[in-house]
């Protein structure tokens, strides 16, 4: 590693000779050196604004470099003159206060001069990669200015040219730091490529890095990401056993992913033996005792919540606004709104201020229980304490105002939050088209998606999949297209949902061959599921073509596709319809070699078939093996039907 760096720069050395020998006549180049500097020390600007028409970049690079050891002044050149002369921009002077701020450790500066190279002046991350390279002999540089590069590159979202830089690197005999690895590591995980996560650790460690305390955290929040907790845990042992001592970070992320997937067995236990597992080097904080208050909330136990919420009083960790926020929102959740509201009473009382998350809480769980007055009361008092609304407070009052009755009531909440210019985004415009699509006032959604152009707003996938599938619903296929046209113009890429709503559309209105020819589009891109399947194969059924019904049924199961009880049900129900209740039985009973337990639909339609078609003894032959199969019987068709022969035949014994 020493003597790669040594050959690196050595050739950054070359590479930068020819910085050197940058004045044409020394004597005169020199003197207007001496005398920016001297100006700009004492921050004459009006003077040095004088003296721009003498300034070259290398002239100016030059400046920032003779101001190391006053970075901020430098950065306040760079940016003057910038903004007096942008030809005098380029990226060897960017590039040089990006170093001076770099060696200053001043990180967030230097990348949003990078970020501002890449992003305003359309500068390529190896471009500016490469000229960093030049100026690094100049400045007397470090190898911290690579790692900030590549946080740059992931901080404007450029993932691919982080790691091009990062390779890149390499082809110059240098490498960059394991903490660059690791912000680029993170940021896979943040865009949740958990797949490229773990390719891009094991190059990583092929590489001979090590990991550190913060790598080790990223591979538990990548395993937690997989519902991996046990494997998660186990690499706390892991890094304990290279000596490095595991932190609260990492035993937070198990805790967290353990209470959202419901498991609160293994989230208490990591808490309580927290401090041994550690050797004592790490104690559970508020955030650990918030992620288990979390989880037991969200499973309705608010008494357990209420015993941990009073043990970490006893072991005096602070209460703090999520602590509250979580508590109320979990008993608003249960239907004890005077707790949340006693829980609201006790946090002001200690000083702890009720943020939007709270309020929203409250406001969504009175909205629930149909108390519109009280809910409209703590969005006044929301207000009257300057704590902001959002998109969610505004989205669950007019949504509360839908289901509750009070329509007029959210288009006028509506129309004056859009008149004071409050939000301006189209979730609040999709509730309300959602709600008049299920009113079946299709007239009045229509009317809403043009008062959306009207204000400027586009619609989104959400606007056009309500409305095209409440477009199928009423047989509108047409409509629904001309939707889908107009979705596809706009660049609104449809999803599966949108897909199989226009399936379903044309399956209802007989259109069987345009159906059949969007699925063959959408398989050829691998955008189908069993549901594009179930609905042409339901389409082929209830236009009496069985056979194509049980070819498609072929074809699903061909193509990888495992067939759903909702699959085998509808191809069950066609049968019996054409008599073949026996052929019907051994389709149950091949769903049943596959795995899948028949339903409460599948008892009640062949129950309902044998009563039509065979005798007493069959129907009490066909209910006890789907029962010993492990069905649950229909309750209403178990009474009607297989009741009255049980009966019958234990009268005749």
């Amino acid at each position: 590693m020493f003597l790669s760096l040594w050959v690196f720069k050595r050739t950054v050395f070359n590479r930068c000779i020819h910085l050197g020998p940058i004045f044409l006549n020394p004597n005169t180049e020199d003197i207007v050196l001496k005398s920016v500097c001297v100006n700009l020390k004492q921050k004459k600007w009006s003077i040095l604004e004088k003296m721009l028409p003498n300034m070259t970049c290398s002239l100016v690079s030059h400046v920032i470099c003779k101001f190391q050891n006053s970075p901020q002044l430098a950065l306040e050149f760079h940016n003057w003159v910038l903004e007096k002369r942008s030809v005098l921009h380029s990226l060897e002077s960017s590039c040089t206060v990006i170093h001076v701020l770099v060696n200053s450790k001043r990180y967030d500066d230097a990348m949003v001069v990078m970020g501002n190279l890449m992003t305003v002046n359309g500068s390529s991350p190896l471009e500016v990669l490469d000229a960093l390279i030049d100026s690094y002999g100049m400045c007397d540089s470090s190898p911290a200015v690579f790692d900030a590069l590549v946080r740059a590159c992931t901080r404007i979202g450029d993932t691919g040219s982080a790691y091009e830089v990062i390779k890149r690197l390499q082809v110059h005999g240098f490498w960059v730091t394991v903490h660059a690895w690791n912000n680029f590591l993170s940021h896979l995980l943040k865009l949740n490529c958990v797949d490229w996560f773990w390719k891009m650790y094991k190059e990583m460690i092929s590489y001979g890095y090590m990991e550190n305390v913060n790598t080790y955290n990223l591979i538990i929040y990548a395993l937690c990401k997989e519902c991996k907790l046990l494997e998660a845990v186990s690499i706390i042992y892991k890094s304990l056993k290279q000596g490095i001592w595991p932190n609260v970070v990492g035993f937070n992320m198990i805790v967290d992913g353990a209470s959202k997937m419901g498991a609160m067995n293994i989230a208490q236990k990591l808490v309580s033996k927290m401090e041994v597992m550690s050797g004592c080097s790490v104690k559970p904080d508020s955030v650990s005792y918030n992620s288990l208050l979390n989880g037991f909330c969200k499973l309705g136990n608010v008494v357990l919540a209420e015993e941990l919420k009073n043990e970490m009083l006893e072991k005096e960790i602070e209460l703090n606004v999520r602590t509250y926020g979580t508590l109320i929102d979990g008993y608003s959740r249960v239907g004890s709104l005077e707790e949340a509201f006693r829980l609201c009473a006790e946090m002001v009382k200690k000083g702890v201020l009720p943020n939007t998350f709270v309020y929203n809480s409250i406001i969504h769980w009175l909205l629930k229980e149909g108390d519109v007055e009280g809910a409209l009361f703590m969005l006044s008092d929301m207000i009257d304490k300057q704590i902001c609304p959002d998109q969610v407070t505004y989205s669950s009052v007019i949504d509360g105002l839908c289901r509750n009755g009070y329509i007029h009531k959210a288009f006028n909440f509506h129309k004056k939050i859009l008149d004071l210019n409050i939000v301006r985004d189209v979730f609040s415009h999709n509730i309300l088209i959602n709600y008049l699509c299920r009113s079946n006032n299709l007239a009045g959604a229509k009317q809403l998606l043009a008062n959306m152009y009207v204000c400027g707003l586009v619609p989104d996938i959400v606007t056009y999949g309500t409305l095209i599938n409440r477009h199928c619903q009423e047989g509108n296929v047409e409509n629904a297209l001309e939707l889908y046209e107009g979705m596809m113009k706009a660049r609104e890429k449809p999803n599966l949902l949108i897909y199989n709503t226009v399936i379903n559309g044309f399956c209802k209105e007989g259109s069987l061959n345009p159906a059949r020819l969007l699925m063959d589009e959408l398989r050829s891109i691998g955008l189908f599921d069993v549901i594009t399947y179930n609905t042409i194969i339901n389409g082929y059924c209830s236009s009496g073509k069985i056979d194509r019904a049980f070819s498609l049924f072929l074809e699903m199961k061909n193509a990888g596709m495992l067939a759903s009880n909702v699959t085998y049900n509808i191809l069950i129900n066609a049968l019996c319809k054409l008599g073949q209740v026996q052929q019907a039985k051994e389709l149950m009973q091949m769903m049943i070699l596959h795995d899948l337990i028949p339903d409460n639909v599948t008892y009640t339609i062949l129950i309902t078939s044998f009563s039509k078609m065979c005798s007493p003894e069959e129907v009490i032959e066909l209910h006890d093996y789907m029962i010993l199969k492990g069905v649950v019987p229909d309750k209403q068709t178990y009474q009607a039907i297989v009741s009255p022969l049980l009966q019958e035949k234990s009268m005749e014994a």
